[in-house]
C-alpha cells in the first residue's frame, strides 16, 4: 500500500492539472445529480417491527382513517381574548375548504366538535328528564292498576283482565331500565373524556386536527406544505396560526454562522502549525471540496431513499473534520521533509506513502465503524452511516490525490519566505528526548481514569427519546404550537396516545357502548391518565379505538411509564387485547429499539477495529489499551451529554431545551468517536512502533513517538473540536447534540486518553506492549503503516 500511495503521490504531483480537472468533473457530476435527484428530506424516523407499528398495521386494515399521519393547526388570539364570532367563522371556513388538500382524509372543525359535545351533554340531561317523566307515568299507571286490582279483589271479581295492562307496564319498566343504562353509560363516557377539548376553556385557543391518508413516513413534504399554505393563505384578524411538528417540523439548516466560526478557528490552528497562510489554506480547500461532493452526492439520492434531515449534516461534519485532518497529516509531513532539504516531488511521494498510508488505515477504521451501523437493522441509521462512510472515503481519496496535486503546483511556495531560508538546516529527531518517570506514569493513569469515571456518572441516569415541539427553536411555528397547546389544554394534549382494543369475534351491536365504557374505565384507572374518549369502531366491531390523554407531555417519565403500563396490562377479561400507538408511543418504541441495538453495535465495531489494529500494530496489548481508553472516553461523553441536555447543566447559557437525550445519538457517537479515536491512536502509536522497530528501547520509543506525533495530533484534535463545536450553535436540538457530543468526545479522547492515559500505560507495559504470539506474527501480513520500508527504498 505504501509503495502504491508513493506512486500515486508522485503522479499527482507531476500531473496536478489533470488530477484537479478530474476532481472538478466529479464535483460537476455531483451537482448534476443534486439538481436532478433532490426531492427533499424526511423529518421523521422509523424503526421496523415495533409494537406501535403492529397497531398501525391493524388500523390500516380495519380503521384506515386512523392509520395515517395526523397533525394540529393551532389558532390563538394575539391578545388572549375570546375568539369572537367573526374569527370562529373565518377558521371554520378554512376548515371547510381544507378537505380538498392533497393526501388529507379529514379536517375537524373545533367549534362544530365542541358544539356536538355540548349537544351530547344536553341530550343526556334531556334524556334523564324524559326518562324521569316516563318513570313517573309508569309509577302513576302502576298505582291506578293496583287500585283497580284492589277494587276487583274487594268485590270478589277476578283480576285476570288487568294482567295485560300489568304486562305492558312491566315491559315499559324494562325498556326504561335499558334506556337508562345506555344513557348512564353514555354519560360516563362523556365524563371520562372531559379533559379532551379542542377549544380552550377561556375560548382563546382552538385546535384544528388534520388526518392524512398516508402514514407518517410516506407523507410527502408537498402535502405538509400544502396544508401550511392553506391555513396561512387567509389570515384571521387578531389571530396567529401555528403548526405542530407532525406538519411543520423544519429541516435543520445545513451550514450556519457557528459552523463558519468553527472553520475560521480551524484555519487559525492550521496557520500556527504549518507556518504559512498558503499551507493552511490547502487542507481547508480540499476539505471543503470533499464536503461539497459528499453533501451534493448524498442529496442526489433523496428521491430514491427516505433520507433523514440530519444525514447530510452528519456528512458535512465528518467531511470537514476528517478532510482537514487527513490533508494536514500529509501536508505537515511534506513540509517537514522540505525543511530538511528534500526534493519537492520526491517529498510529496514519500509523504503520501508514509502519512498517506496512515491516513488510509485511519480512514478505514472510521469507515468500518460507520458502515457497521447497518447491522443495527434500523434503516435510517444504516443510511446515515453509509453516507458518513462515503464522506470519509472521499476525504481519504482527496487527501492522497488532490492534496499531492496541489502540493506539486505550489512547490516550495508552500513554505513561508522565512522557512525557505532555513531549508536543509532543520533536524527531525530530538536527541534530548527521555522516557517519563514511572511514578508519573502511574499517577497519570490513576488520575485520568478517575476523572473520566466521575464525568461519566450522569450517564447512569440517561434517558433517550426523540425531540418534541418543545425542542424546536424558540419562536418557530412548531415551538409556538407546542407551548400554546400545552398552556391552553394541558401538557398531555401535545402527545395523546392512540389505544386499540381487539375483541375476538367482535362485539354485538347492542353491546358496543358497554364494551367502550368497560375498556375506557380500565384505561382511565391507570396512573397519569387525564382523559379517555372512544373515537372509532370497525365495521366488524372487532377493533375499538380510543384516545388517551396523559397528564404530562410526550417525553415525560410518567408518560413513558403509562405506555409501558398499558402494554403490561395483558388481555382483559374476555380476551380483549390492548395495543398502544400514536406519535408518543412510536417515538418511545424507536428509542427503546435503538437502545437495545447499542450493545450489539458496540461489539461489532470494537471487534472489527481490533482486527485492523492488531494487523497494523502487530500487537495484542496496544489494541486493547486503545479500546479500553475509548470506552472510558465514550462513557465520559455520555455523561457530559446527559448533564447538558437532560439535567440542564449549562443549558440556559447555550439556549438549549432540556429533555431526553436524542435516541440515536449514543449509537452514532460509538461509531464516529471510535473511528476518530483510532485515528489519533494510529498516528501516535505508529510513531512509537517506528522508533521501537528501529532499535530504541521500548520506553524511550514511547517518548520519541509521542514527541514526534503530538503536535500534529493536537492540531488535528483542535480542528475537529472547533468544526464539531460550531454545530452546537445550530437552531436544531438534534444537530446541537451531535455537535456537542462529537466535540466533547474528541476533546476527551484526544487529550485525556491518547495524550495522557495511553502513553502512560505504554510506558508501564514496556516491551510487553508489543508482544504478539509467534504463530500470529507469522501469518499476519506486514502492512508497514509507518512506511519504514518505503523510506529505505526511496530517499527524499
Amino acid at each position: 500500500m505504501a509503495e502504491l500511495l508513493y506512486r500515486i503521490g508522485k503522479f499527482s504531483a507531476r500531473r496536478g492539472g489533470k488530477v484537479i480537472v478530474a476532481w472538478l468533473l466529479v464535483l460537476g457530476i455531483a451537482v448534476g445529480g443534486f439538481l436532478i435527484g433532490f426531492k427533499g428530506l424526511a423529518t421523521s424516523f422509523d424503526v421496523p417491527n415495533t409494537a406501535s407499528g403492529k397497531v398501525v398495521d391493524e388500523l390500516t386494515e380495519k380503521l384506515p382513517d386512523y392509520a395515517g399521519a395526523s397533525g394540529t393547526v393551532v389558532f390563538q388570539t394575539k391578545d388572549g381574548s375570546v375568539l369572537d364570532a367573526d374569527q370562529r367563522a373565518a377558521i371554520s371556513a378554512l376548515v371547510k375548504d381544507a378537505d380538498s388538500l392533497p393526501d388529507v382524509s379529514k379536517v375537524v372543525d373545533p367549534f362544530a366538535t365542541e358544539a356536538q359535545r355540548a349537544q351530547a351533554r344536553q341530550q343526556v340531561a334531556d334524556g334523564r328528564t324524559q326518562l324521569d317523566a316516563a318513570a313517573a307515568q309508569l309509577d302513576a299507571g302502576q298505582a291506578q292498576l293496583d287500585a283497580a286490582k284492589a277494587q276487583l279483589q274487594a268485590a270478589g271479581a277476578p283480576t285476570t283482565a288487568l294482567d295485560v295492562q300489568q304486562q305492558t307496564i312491566d315491559q315499559g319498566r324494562a325498556q326504561l331500565t335499558e334506556k337508562r343504562t345506555e344513557l348512564e353509560q353514555g354519560s360516563e363516557l362523556l365524563s371520562l373524556s372531559d379533559g379532551i377539548r379542542v377549544v380552550s376553556k377561556d375560548g382563546s385557543t382552538a385546535l384544528v386536527n388534520i388526518a392524512f391518508t398516508k402514514p407518517r413516513l410516506e407523507l410527502s413534504e408537498d402535502a405538509k406544505q400544502a396544508a401550511i399554505h392553506h391555513f396561512e393563505s387567509k389570515p384571521v384578524d387578531g389571530v396567529r396560526v401555528s403548526f405542530s411538528t407532525d406538519i411543520a417540523q423544519g429541516v435543520p439548516q445545513i451550514v450556519g454562522v457557528g459552523e463558519a466560526v468553527g472553520v475560521v478557528f480551524a484555519a487559525i490552528v492550521l496557520v500556527v502549525v504549518l507556518g504559512s497562510i498558503v499551507a493552511a489554506a490547502l487542507p481547508l480547500v480540499t476539505a471543503l471540496f470533499g464536503v461539497a461532493v459528499a453533501a451534493l452526492g448524498s442529496l442526489a439520492f433523496s428521491g430514491v431513499v427516505d433520507m433523514a434531515s440530519v444525514t447530510p449534516v452528519l456528512a458535512i461534519m465528518l467531511g470537514l473534520a476528517v478532510g482537514i485532518d487527513y490533508s494536514l497529516f500529509i501536508v505537515n509531513r511534506h513540509r517537514r521533509q522540505l525543511l530538511e532539504g528534500a526534493e519537492v516531488r520526491e517529498s510529496i511521494g514519500l509523504a503520501n506513502g508514509t502519512s498517506g498510508n496512515a491516513v488510509v488505515f485511519a480512514g478505514t477504521t472510521v469507515v468500518v465503524a460507520l458502515l457497521a451501523l447497518n447491522v443495527t437493522g434500523v434503516p435510517f441509521l444504516g443510511l446515515m452511516g453509509t453516507v458518513g462512510a462515503v464522506a470519509v472515503i472521499l476525504a481519504v481519496l482527496i487527501a492522497v490525490t488532490l492534496t499531492p496535486a496541489l502540493l506539486g503546483l505550489l512547490g516550495t511556495r508552500l513554505l513561508s519566505r522565512r522557512a525557505r531560508a532555513r531549508i536543509g538546516t532543520e533536524q527531525h529527531s530530538d536527541p534530548n528526548v527521555r522516557p517519563m518517570r514511572t511514578w508519573r506514569a502511574v499517577l497519570t493513569v490513576v488520575v485520568t481514569a478517575v476523572v473520566l469515571l466521575i464525568v461519566a456518572i450522569p450517564a447512569l441516569s440517561m434517558r433517550v427519546g426523540l425531540p418534541d415541539g418543545s425542542s424546536e427553536p424558540v419562536g418557530s411555528t412548531t415551538y409556538d404550537a407546542f407551548t400554546e397547546t400545552a398552556d391552553a389544554f394541558g401538557a398531555g394534549s401535545t402527545g395523546p396516545l392512540l389505544v386499540t382494543a381487539t375483541v375476538a369475534g367482535g362485539v354485538a351491536e347492542a353491546d358496543v357502548t358497554a364494551m367502550q365504557l368497560r375498556v375506557a374505565k380500565t384505561l382511565a384507572d391507570q396512573h397519569d391518565v387525564s382523559a379517555v374518549a372512544p373515537i372509532a369502531v370497525s365495521k366488524d366491531r372487532e377493533l375499538l379505538a380510543f384516545q388517551v390523554v396523559p397528564e404530562e407531555g410526550p417525553n415525560a417519565v410518567s408518560t413513558e411509564k403509562l405506555v409501558n403500563a398499558l402494554r403490561d396490562l395483558g388481555p382483559l377479561d374476555g380476551g380483549i387485547r390492548l395495543g398502544v400507538s400514536g406519535q408518543t408511543a412510536i417515538n418511545q418504541d424507536i428509542s427503546a429499539n435503538l437502545a437495545a441495538v447499542l450493545p450489539l453495535y458496540l461489539l461489532v465495531v470494537v471487534g472489527l477495529s481490533l482486527i485492523i489494529m492488531i494487523l497494523v500494530f502487530r500487537s495484542l496489548l496496544v489494541p486493547l489499551i486503545a479500546t479500553g481508553g475509548f470506552i472510558l472516553s465514550l462513557f465520559a461523553t455520555y455523561g457530559a451529554v446527559t448533564a447538558l441536555f437532560q439535567w440542564g447543566w449549562g443549558a440556559d447559557a447555550l439556549g438549549i431545551h432540556t429533555g431526553p437525550v436524542l435516541s440515536f445519538l449514543p449509537v452514532i457517537l460509538v461509531g464516529i468517536l471510535f473511528g476518530l479515536a483510532m485515528d489519533y491512536q494510529l498516528f501516535l502509536a505508529s510513531g512509537m512502533r517506528e522508533a521501537y522497530v528501529h532499535g530504541a528501547p521500548a520506553r524511550l520509543a514511547v517518548a520519541r513517538g509521542f514527541r514526534a506525533g503530538r503536535t500534529v495530533v493536537v492540531a488535528a484534535a483542535l480542528i475537529m473540536v472547533s468544526v464539531f463545536g460550531g454545530f452546537v450553535f445550530s437552531d436544531s436540538t438534534m444537530i446541537r447534540s451531535f455537535g456537542f457530543g462529537l466535540a466533547f468526545g474528541v476533546l476527551v479522547d484526544a487529550f485525556a486518553v491518547r495524550m495522557l492515559l495511553m502513553p502512560a500505560l505504554m510506558h508501564l507495559l514496556g516491551r510487553s506492549a508489543w508482544w504478539i504470539p509467534r504463530w500470529l506474527d507469522r501469518i499476519l501480513p506486514n502492512v508497514d503503516v509507518e512506511g519504514a520500508a518505503l523510506e529505505r527504498r526511496h530517499h527524499a
